[in-house]
């Protein structure tokens, strides 16, 4: 277990409504598919010109063809034919358009989400640990599901429907202009009423449905923790304080996402009364001014601007019920901006791990081939010159202090070495910092003070992947993933034979567990190995780390949650991993410990004693009491 004190992950902050956000979002659609969105605009331009068309096709169908053919005896009607054959052929562009748009919209939105996805998850993979510590699983597993999910309402359905309206309001205004200036200058008063009420609305809803989001992705997170943890959960009876829990963030989730329809619902009807009553008035204005004989209103003319006035109204209907969801696309979207903002792990190291051969001078030259001899490639950039030092796995802490937190040390002016092949055990209490000094090995953090030197070279000049790469783990929680035995093995030296599979297999004692399963090697294991007791899933990690043959070995309390007949062929697995590597080993038996050349005991951050099993047996310290019983590590 990790000494790092975790901050709270579910603490709240109000996001904002950042327009940076949806330019961002909106750049992804138009560079990645620029030609295609083109394509978008010119359809849904064409259909608002296509909808408009029909509405003012009614003036001039009633002034032009319809009522000059009342009252005669032989009406001609190729004229009025014609007319309604040009408006069928725009009504038809119309519907073509918007089926290429709808189309065309579907495979632009899943396509900047495969994007967005790969970006999120690439970028993932640059973080430092810390990210992880800082954040729960399902608040980011959120990301992926529930954000990505308001992305593609709001791509393929928001963003085309708010173009849409946002054209036939334009060409819709334009029309009433030509058709009558006098009763445009009422729409002119309608649109500020409805801008005014849709903001204060909108502003509302936005609140509550950015909340929603946030409540989401909290839910989401205590449910997948429930969900792993649920063994701990009945066996200590938690199930009704988890449904208390459970209650509260659900209760939150309910208020807000409540609150966010209550007033997103609410827009709809207010606007469209808003639109009734502009209606109303027109019909009355315009009747009067027709009576009067001002601004040449006539028949024509009044049927197609009552019907502009509803074909007004409705593109703003349409905004205000896709207000919604951009609001929580744009939430969505923030948080899925802020991962991939996230600065990435920092590595500033240039010293490199190469494969290497000596002559018989004993001088050492980088190769390509595998030999089994690695060396540190480290350019000077003071001549240019490059000197290659051997990997022997010389591992020296030089009065290093270190803190997770500025305000808090962990680690108080640490000095130890561990020479090429020696076995070095660490022993304290839980917070002592034992785990603390690997994940300061693997430069999972980085250190205050002091220098941690690895053959003599400052870890900070190496490559972390490098750097890495000549270290292996076994961790007392063990991972493994979907796939065969095979590949769960070979995940520690990707490019591993079927030999050295078995080899390491055989080296780790997992391989008589492994034969006698139905399918052997090509077993597929799922749900982190479940299919597995944990004895055997900690044999799969040996063979993991026994397969990339590393030459500085960690094992964080490999057998803690093993009983003890299989913590012997474990033991045994782990023993042969062991040979001729330095090693550092954090046990919570003692009895694991007692061949390591030395062993640390730690409290707080500090060492207390080290030495070897006999020497610390003599001094009669906390070592001694603690392998006497007297002491019990906590």
């Amino acid at each position: 277990m990790s000494e790092q004190k975790k901050p709270d992950m579910n603490q709240k902050s109000k996001p904002k409504f950042n327009k940076k956000t949806a330019k961002r979002l909106l750049k992804y659609v138009t560079e990645t598919y620029k030609i295609q969105f083109v394509i978008v605009f010119v359809c849904i331009l064409l259909s608002a010109i296509a909808t408009t068309a029909v509405s003012l096709s009614l003036r001039y169908l009633l002034d032009d063809f319809i009522l000059p053919l009342i009252g005669q005896k032989e009406p001609n009607f190729a004229e009025l034919y014609q007319a309604l054959a040009v408006l069928g052929c725009i009504f038809l562009v119309g519907v073509i358009a918007t089926f290429i748009y709808t189309r065309m919209m579907v495979f632009i939105g899943q396509g900047v989400l495969k994007r967005v996805r790969d970006d999120m998850f690439e970028h993932m993979q640059t973080l430092p640990i810390r990210y992880f510590d800082q954040n729960t699983n399902g608040s980011v597993m959120s990301l992926y599901t529930n954000d990505t999910d308001t992305l593609r309402q709001m791509i393929s359905q928001a963003i085309p429907q708010a173009l849409m309206s946002l054209f036939t309001i334009i060409v819709t205004f334009i029309s009433m202009l030509i058709l009558s200036p006098l009763l445009t200058v009422l729409a002119v008063l309608i649109i500020f009423l409805m801008l005014f009420v849709t903001g204060k609305i909108g502003a509302r809803s936005g609140k509550y449905f950015v909340r929603q989001q946030m409540s989401l992705a909290e839910v989401t997170g205590f449910v997948e923790e429930r969900m792993n943890g649920q063994r701990v959960v009945k066996v200590f009876n938690h199930e009704k304080k988890s449904e208390e829990e459970f209650d509260k963030l659900n209760e939150a989730l309910f208020e807000s996402a409540a609150q966010a329809n209550k007033y997103g619902n609410m827009m709809g009807p207010v606007i469209g009364n808003i639109g009734n009553l502009q209606f109303v008035l027109t019909a009355v204005l315009g009747g009067i001014l027709s009576v009067t004989g001002v601004g040449g209103i006539t028949l024509g003319v009044m049927a197609s601007y009552l019907q502009f006035t509803k074909s007004f109204t409705q593109p703003f209907m349409q905004v205000a019920q896709q207000f919604n969801s951009i609001v929580m696309a744009l939430a969505g979207a923030e948080r899925i901006f802020n991962l991939i903002d996230e600065k990435p792990e920092d590595d500033d190291g240039y010293v490199t791990l190469v494969n290497a051969k000596k002559d018989a001078d004993g001088n050492i030259t980088e190769c390509r081939e595998r030999t089994g001899m690695w060396a540190w490639k480290h350019p000077h950039s003071a001549d240019g010159s490059v000197s290659y030092t051997e990997l022997k796995g010389d591992v020296r802490f030089e009065d290093v202090t270190f803190g997770y937190n500025e305000d808090k040390t962990i680690l108080h002016d640490i000095s130890l070495y561990a020479k090429p092949g020696q076995k070095l055990a660490f022993v304290g209490s839980t917070g002592a910092g034992k785990t603390t000094i690997t994940n300061l090995i693997n430069r999972f953090y980085d250190i205050q003070d002091g220098k941690i030197r690895y053959d003599g070279i400052n870890i900070t000049k190496i490559k972390k992947d490098d750097l890495r790469h000549s270290l292996g783990i076994v961790l007392q929680d063990t991972h493994l993933f979907t796939g065969t035995i095979r590949d769960n093995i070979r995940y520690g030296k990707l490019d591993a034979t079927d030999e050295e599979i078995y080899a390491a297999a055989k080296l780790a004692h997992a391989d008589q567990f492994i034969q006698m399963l139905p399918k052997g090697y090509d077993t597929m294991l799922s749900g982190d190995g479940e299919e597995l007791s944990q004895g055997q899933r900690q044999l799969l990690s040996i063979a993991r780390a026994a397969v990339a043959d590393p030459p500085v070995l960690i094992l964080d309390e490999a057998t803690s949650s093993i009983d003890t007949r299989t913590e012997s062929i474990v033991q045994k697995g782990m023993d042969n991993l062991m040979k001729g590597r330095t090693v550092f080993v954090i046990a919570h038996r003692l009895s694991t410990i007692r061949n390591s050349d030395a062993i640390i005991v730690l409290d707080h951050g500090r060492i207390i004693e080290r030495g070897d099993h006999k020497d610390l047996i003599r001094q009669k310290g906390t070592y001694y009491q603690l392998y006497t019983g007297k002491l019990e590590l906590s």
